[in-house]
């Protein structure tokens, strides 16, 4: 098989990464996460261009996830990073993240998950982070997953069947006459048994 020299695998990475940064800008045009739609995003602290508070930095080394859901601010959008302010233990915290240094992002109210693979830019990192494989994605309990409500159906309706008289029986039928059919104009004339019996 040929070399790559396109780098199709570099290109998957930049393009599935633009995929957050247009979720994060549905939000903003919604002016808010729609229904029950709320993000995990998992990105390495050391990344070039990653701005955290340093006592972050140093409690999470390696990487960190944040929530975006209920309580966030100043959130914007940029063609190569997301900005956002977050509280960690009450105390709001600035964050500027590219989008380049997120390892996961996941959706856990539709199921939607995407791990990416560590940067070209932390290859030269330490073993402990040059090496860094996302972890499995960490089941989320159902309690904190808001289901929609489900789509109200259409009341079914019985179709009208129209009312058809009930059948005469023969031998209710009377014809005017004693005598067998004259023949006369009306052919669909009905007769009744009594006018043929002997008398």
């Amino acid at each position: 098989m040929s070399q790559d020299l396109m780098n199709y695998d570099k290109m998957t990475q930049l393009a599935l990464r633009g995929v957050v940064r247009d979720a994060i800008r549905r939000v903003l045009r919604e002016d808010g996460l729609p229904g029950a739609h709320h993000f995990y995003i998992t990105f390495l602290t050391r990344f070039p261009g990653v701005d955290i508070d340093e006592a972050l930095a140093k409690k999470y080394e390696e990487e960190i996830t944040v929530v975006l859901e209920h309580q966030y601010w100043d959130l914007v959008a940029a063609d190569d990073h997301f900005e956002v302010t977050l509280k960690f233990g009450g105390v709001p915290k600035y964050l500027s993240v590219p989008y380049t240094a997120i390892t996961r992002f996941h959706d856990p109210s539709v199921g939607f998950a995407m791990q990416f693979d560590p940067p070209e830019e932390m290859q030269d990192q330490p073993p402990a982070v040059a090496h860094l494989k996302p972890a499995p994605l960490a089941p989320v309990p159902v309690a904190e997953i808001k289901p929609e409500p489900a789509p109200k159906k259409p009341k079914k309706t019985a179709p009208k069947i129209k009312a058809e008289p009930a059948p005469v029986p023969i031998d209710d039928v009377v014809d005017d006459d004693d005598g067998p059919d004259d023949g006369g104009d009306d052919g669909n004339k009905i007769v009744s048994l009594d006018a043929f019996r002997k008398k």
